[in-house]
């Protein structure tokens, strides 16, 4: 495999960091985008529960930046915003990506109960487009959407 230029350019220690990438998955960008900014900051072990609660629907991922026509959720707000939804296929492959970094900082022997997310971005990821079959002579064209999304860990 290639080696990945990712989008963070600060000077960081790459003993003290473990990093994460996946190219074109196919979930949203906007659940990407919304756990990116969810996640910023926080520890990974309580990064990699709540994406787990969110996928077995005990917790919801609340939407700050893409909340148009939004439900708001029972119970107690998080972020700030009442509003949110259950993006399971995004954070299967969120919780997989969070364990990926993991596995790279204990590989670096870095003391996984003291990392830290400190960079996590997703942008719009190659499109592809397809036939959907419709009737007996025509089609439609589908777009189908895809994701990088990038994790960055920091030992404190």
């Amino acid at each position: 495999m290639s080696d990945h230029k990712y989008n963070f350019q600060k000077k960081i220690d790459k003993e003290r960091t473990a990093r994460a990438y996946r190219s074109n998955a196919k979930i949203s960008t906007k659940y990407s985008v919304e756990f990116s900014n969810y996640f910023k900051g926080m520890s990974l072990d309580k990064a990699i529960i709540i994406a787990g609660n969110i996928e077995q629907k005990t917790e919801y991922l609340p939407l700050k930046k893409y909340n148009l026509k939004v439900a708001h959720r029972k119970g107690e707000n998080r972020r700030k915003t009442p509003s949110g939804r259950w993006p399971i296929k995004a954070s299967k492959l969120v919780k997989e990506l969070l364990l990926e970094a993991k596995a790279n900082a204990e590989n670096k022997d870095l003391d996984t109960t003291k990392l830290r997310i400190t960079h996590m971005f997703a942008n719009k990821g190659v499109s592809r487009t397809n036939l959907q079959p419709l009737g007996r002579i025509g089609g439609k064209m589908r777009e189908s959407k895809s994701t990088n999304i990038e994790v960055i860990v920091l030992e404190e």
